[in-house]
């Protein structure tokens, strides 16, 4: 795969940080096209800082950020990068502008400079990917908290960009909505082969990424694939995070000298491991 997003040698430093310390220090980062990345790290490590890079919301005090080969700094290019970056954020209410849901996800759109007729096709091929097209006439006030990020993500879709940045998507939603905005992301990657980049701190939610990266005080302290990188849950335990139930239990299986399978992460793989773990012993 092609790097779309390529951070070479990034620091970035608030103006009003008066500790003199950066968030990120010569930072290195690739993202793949086509691929779903999740990014995770404790608050304050810097993983919204580096979402915000990604499509030029903020741009490095030093260094570089690259889409598709167009630097952020560059203000020529500085819309097209947005409109192939697209974000979502934690709260759908700041995403949320207009009355009736039909009219919010037209807003890109209309503002990329589409007619009524194209903006229309949009605004039901978005709705539709996200399965909200019967509530296109609804109020966005009336929804639930998962209804309003599903319709705040139609709105960036709508735009058509290559590749979405979701900054902390669920942390305001129930565990129900946290299921269907999960379930609604993943799609987008494995069937419409978007670029995804997730920033969170819930581990469950990185189970079916292709690649998990763990960042401590602006730095990367893991890169690899999710059962890897949750098999060291004692390291995770150690910078503030946690891992997978599933997997909690099987390593404490493991360490009772049971012998399960500890390349496992969902519910149904880790039942297996351990039916198969408990039936070997019996026989």
């Amino acid at each position: 795969m092609d790097n779309f997003i390529k951070f070479k040698n990034v620091s970035y430093e608030y103006k009003d940080n008066d500790s003199g310390k950066s968030v990120l220090s010569e930072f290195n980062l690739s993202i793949e096209k086509g691929s779903f990345t999740v990014i995770l790290g404790h608050n304050g490590s810097g993983k919204s800082t580096i979402a915000k890079l990604m499509n030029g919301l903020y741009k490095p005090s030093t260094g570089d950020v690259f889409v598709d080969g167009n630097n952020t700094k560059d203000e020529a290019t500085e819309i097209e990068i947005k409109r192939r970056v697209g974000m979502v954020f934690q709260n759908p209410d700041n995403q949320l502008l207009a009355s009736v849901v039909e009219d919010d996800v037209a807003f890109g759109p209309e503002n990329l400079g589409c007619s009524p007729e194209e903006s229309m096709k949009r605004v039901e091929e978005a709705l539709r990917s996200v399965g909200m097209i019967d509530f296109i006439k609804r109020s966005p006030h009336l929804l639930s908290g998962g209804q309003k990020q599903r319709v705040a993500i139609a709105g960036v879709i709508a735009m058509k960009p290559e590749c979405i940045v979701f900054d902390e998507p669920t942390s305001m939603l129930d565990p129900q909505g946290r299921v269907e905005i999960i379930s609604t992301i993943e799609k987008l990657n494995k069937e419409d082969g978007m670029t995804v980049v997730l920033i969170t701190h819930f581990m469950e939610e990185a189970a079916n990424s292709d690649r998990v990266i763990v960042i401590n005080d602006g730095k990367i302290v893991a890169d690899d694939k999710p059962k890897n990188v949750f098999k060291n849950a004692g390291y995770l335990k150690e910078i503030g995070l946690d891992v997978p139930i599933t997997t909690d239990l099987i390593l404490k299986l493991r360490k009772n000298i049971i012998d399960v399978d500890t390349d496992v992460i969902s519910i149904e793989e880790a039942a297996d491991s351990i039916f198969k773990a408990f039936h070997s012993e019996g026989k």
